[in-house]
């Protein structure tokens, strides 16, 4: 991970896209690197400012060799400036206020200026590169196919949801950059999880009200040098999944009965639930298609009526309105002489 020895990004427990504004001089340099690139980089690459003193290069393919031109800063224009980069001594050395740096197979770095090799410490600059225009994915990887590389769920409608991700196993120690989750114009309040393998968010809309826009999380995912943008978009009904059923129990082997998740909303009858339940065969999982029976209802029990050796019984449950994502299995080992659940 790039040493980043500033304090660029404003300090909160919800960290989100909504920087630290730039001083006036910092601006100008901004604007000074964007303009300089125009001149100095080849005509593929793409310089923008991300943040105080993080920039992104913007790439081809991982094979790109870029000149991208850097500057200490306006301050330093008659002192003896010499540079590094990540904290080792550039060969050969780079000396000025205003330099051009090689960026070989998208490896950016950490360019600090300083008085000397071994001087104080000036300024920097962060270079990230990202390929474009396909943001080629290689930080995260899906879970499975399809389904995207961030997964968002919420157990139930009171606002609060939960979003993870999977680092590539040979990126394991990729980090969150930044993030942002939205809704229209609504910025919501998020803390990244202590293992950077998630982040929960808070949505304070009122449970009742009928979603008119989508909840937009973005996470900037950074491994190395490299930076990849990832995006999810969602209305928080279609990521709803019921906690796994308490308290499920059986009388003789033959009627069970369970109970909603604790944290399920109330009042049940308007924030219903809808329950699939299945017998199957010892030794198959609940999702086997090989089942003895199956069926569905709106009751928290159910009857069993079929003869069976051992067996499982099997209940999980959706909104009953929306019809979305199923709950965890919750299930009960039946066999002639006793009921496990």
């Amino acid at each position: 991970m790039i040493n980043i020895p500033w304090t660029g990004f404003c300090s909160s427990a919800h960290s989100t896209l909504d920087l630290c504004p730039m001083s006036s001089v910092q601006m100008f340099l901004s604007l000074l690197l964007v303009v300089s690139s125009a001149l100095y980089c080849d005509t593929t690459s793409n310089v923008e400012v991300l943040m105080d003193n993080v920039v992104v290069l913007k790439v081809p393919n991982a094979d790109s060799r870029i000149h991208v031109p850097l500057t200490c800063g306006e301050a330093y224009e008659d002192r003896a400036v010499f540079w590094k980069k990540d904290g080792e001594e550039i060969k050969p050395a780079l000396h000025g206020r205003q330099v051009n740096v090689v960026v070989d197979e998208m490896k950016g770095g950490n360019y600090s200026c300083h008085l000397s090799s071994n001087g104080q410490y000036l300024n920097h600059t962060v270079v990230l590169t990202q390929q474009d225009p396909d943001n080629q994915t290689v930080i995260l990887e899906e879970e499975h196919p399809g389904e995207g590389h961030i997964r968002c769920s919420a157990p139930n409608y009171n606002g609060s949801f939960h979003c993870k991700w999977t680092r590539n196993k040979y990126r394991p120690n990729a980090e969150v950059l930044m993030f942002k989750a939205q809704r229209f114009s609504e910025t919501l309040p998020c803390q990244v999880d202590s293992d950077g393998s998630g982040l929960v968010c808070q949505d304070a809309s009122c449970p009742y009200r009928e979603e008119q826009h989508r909840i937009s999380v973005v996470v900037y995912m950074v491994s190395s040098s490299r930076m990849e943008v990832y995006t999810s978009t969602f209305y928080l009904r279609d990521i709803v999944r019921p906690e796994q059923l308490p308290g499920l129990y059986s009388l003789q082997g033959k009627e069970f009965h369970w109970s909603y998740p604790e944290s399920w909303q109330r009042p049940c009858t308007f924030f219903s639930l809808h329950f699939q339940v299945k017998v199957v065969r010892s030794g198959l999982s609940c999702d086997s298609d090989q089942h003895i029976m199956s069926a569905e209802t709106n009751r928290t029990s159910f009857k069993v009526d079929v003869k069976t050796g051992k067996s499982v019984f099997c209940v999980r449950a959706q909104d009953k309105y929306t019809r979305g994502l199923w709950s965890l299995w919750s299930r009960c080992i039946v066999n002639r002489e006793r009921t496990h659940c």
